[in-house]
């Protein structure tokens, strides 16, 4: 339960930080967390009513700016310049962020700071 507390509340302190790290396990339970939350909406909206669509929508706007935030901090983590997220424009430019998601991040200093704690 310790490491799902730690995401939660780096997450909350980093809300629009653009700057800065964010190692893999930041980044991976933010992503897991918003899956989870995205396909329970979907579901009930599917199946129950049209209010959870708007939910859903909801939702979904209100965690841009966070994961705009995270991806670029964790592109950071691997010693990328954020600019990177525009390559996801390009066909199969989301598959070169995926690999530069699951990179080890730099395991020191880079020129975007400090390596992150890990997630435990």
């Amino acid at each position: 339960m310790a490491i799902i507390d730690n995401w939660k509340l780096v997450v909350l302190e980093r809300y629009a930080k653009f700057d800065g790290r964010a190692g893999q396990g930041e980044f991976w339970w933010y992503y897991l967390a918003n899956l989870i939350i995205a396909v329970v909406l979907g579901v009930l909206a599917a199946a129950i009513h049209w209010v959870f669509w708007l939910i859903f929508v909801v939702y979904a706007l209100s965690i841009i700016i966070p994961t705009v935030a995270v991806s670029i901090r964790r592109l950071h983590d691997t010693d990328k310049s954020g600019w990177w997220m525009l390559i996801s424009f390009v066909p199969f430019g989301g598959l070169v962020l995926l690999v530069f998601y699951v990179m080890s991040g730099s395991p020191h200093q880079n020129r975007y700071g400090d390596a992150p704690a890990p997630a435990a």
